[in-house]
């Protein structure tokens, strides 16, 4: 009985041999249709000025290889395809009410820096027409205790106004 195996087995492998020589030994046919009309067969590839579309049978490696240049050229397709210049009116509509709506928040953040740049001004003026007045003044410090401004903090205090003035008063 395990000798059967073993004649099945090599006679499986004899006639796998046979078909793959038997296939190989046949010659690599392509058949296509010239430009005008006419059918051609023959073992070479045909002329380079033959479209893709008029060659009808290829060789089986070649098949593969048409094919996957065909999934290709598909895919480059679609891609163009989809970025091509082709608009939605909706999608337009929403990204012109998005730049918008930025443009305006823009105007607010602007009008409240415009605003806070005001305050700004106004109070440094205040504070070195008071530090100019030449009066005592004080302060409180980081303990919450008030200490009375000497010469040098009050010149330093006067400098820091005519910064923000510089800086804010536009």
């Amino acid at each position: 009985m395990p000798k059967l195996k073993t004649n099945l087995v090599l006679l499986a492998a004899v006639v796998a041999l046979g078909a793959a020589a038997q296939t190989a030994s046949r010659p690599a046919a392509w058949k296509w249709r010239d430009a005008a009309g006419q059918v051609h067969v023959s073992d070479l590839p045909p002329p380079l000025t033959i479209p893709t579309k008029d060659i009808l049978d290829r060789p089986p490696l070649q098949r593969k290889a048409a094919a996957a240049e065909a999934a290709a050229a598909s895919a480059a397709s679609a891609v163009s395809a989809s970025t091509g210049p082709k608009s939605d009116p909706e999608l337009d509509a929403r990204r012109k009410r998005a730049a918008d709506e930025q443009s305006a928040q823009q105007r607010q953040q602007q009008e409240r820096d415009l605003a806070v740049r005001a305050e700004n001004c106004s109070r440094a003026k205040g504070a070195l027409a008071g530090l100019a007045d030449g009066q005592r003044m004080t302060r409180t410090n980081a303990k919450g205790e008030r200490e009375v401004m000497d010469d040098k903090d009050r010149a330093d205090e006067m400098q820091r106004a005519r910064a923000a003035i510089a800086s804010d008063c536009r």
